[in-house]
């Protein structure tokens, strides 16, 4: 299969897809009034038509699905939930009730569009360490590619939420960016966390999957099941198993439309694929204890 800068030189996609890309125009999303220079590399990539934002894929979100179980019995809470692609997965079963906090105004307010049609759901405006919503509403909480983004501090703050909504022995799911190995140095840590950062203009500060359970641990969860998978968001063999092969031409053909886009996309692909022994998606589905 040819890799992805091979597709970006291929005038046979450009000309193909040229029309296609103007009829499928991605809806206004979080940061279209940014600069592509200064955006942070989820929203633009999301501008340019991809919808799966997860380090571990979608194939990894679903493994966490089915691991967390979401009953019809259960009210769910998820943390930024983003464009919303879980939560339409977890509206399938459907569960008693669904509540995702988003953080991001315009976020916010395309996801409560899709969603308006399903009963028991409903998104608000507000922070994950700090959702406002009542102590034990929750049987399952769940939040992906977010405690990545944040502080130690933040982290912790984010944990200690998920505690405090969920009901006793209800379950806690994340899927985040992971170190490994468990013992690597600390200069390849500060060389993979700036190299990270100056790639997608948000702070991301991975842990190795000791310190996500031992995050998840101090605050008392009971860490249950722990999936892995290769972090490639960016490679064409993930890409075509997460969008499809017409949403994946569709993202090609406006990537080489966009000469800012493209730079910046193919350095975060370079930053990716420079780390890739050290990256790897992980998920942790925890239990708060019922007693």
């Amino acid at each position: 299969m040819r890799t992805m800068t091979s597709f970006l030189h291929s005038r046979t996609i450009k000309t193909a897809f040229h029309s296609s890309a103007d009829q499928a125009d991605a809806p206004v999303l979080p940061g279209a009034h940014l600069d592509v220079a200064r955006m942070p590399g989820h929203w633009l990539l999301a501008r340019l038509g991809k919808r799966v934002l997860r380090p571990g894929g979608r194939q990894l979100t679903s493994a966490m699905l089915a691991t967390l179980r979401v009953t019809k019995a259960d009210r769910v809470v998820e943390l930024a939930p983003g464009l919303g692609l879980t939560a339409r997965q977890v509206l399938r079963t459907p569960p008693a009730s669904y509540v995702g906090v988003e953080r991001d105004p315009e976020a916010a307010s395309l996801l409560a569009g899709q969603i308006a049609c399903q009963p028991g759901a409903r998104i608000v405006e507000g922070d994950a360490e700090a959702t406002s919503l009542d102590t034990g509403s929750a049987d399952a909480v769940l939040g992906e590619a977010m405690l990545t983004m944040q502080t130690e501090a933040g982290k912790r703050a984010i944990v200690a939420e998920a505690w405090r909504l969920l009901a006793p022995g209800g379950r806690y799911a994340i899927h985040e960016l992971a170190l490994t190995p468990d013992d690597l140095d600390s200069a390849q840590r500060q060389r993979i966390t700036q190299d990270l950062v100056q790639a997608i203009h948000v702070g991301a500060r991975p842990l190795d999957i000791h310190q996500w359970r031992d995050l998840l641990e101090a605050q008392g969860f009971r860490v249950e099941t722990v999936h892995r998978a290769p972090m490639r968001l960016l490679a064409v063999s993930r890409f075509l198993i997460d969008e499809g092969p017409m949403r994946s031409l569709r993202f090609l053909a406006r990537l080489l439309r966009d000469r800012a886009a493209r730079r910046r996309v193919l350095q975060m692909r370079r930053v990716f694929r420079r780390h890739a022994r050290h990256l790897q998606a992980v998920a942790l589905i925890a239990r708060k204890p019922a007693r």
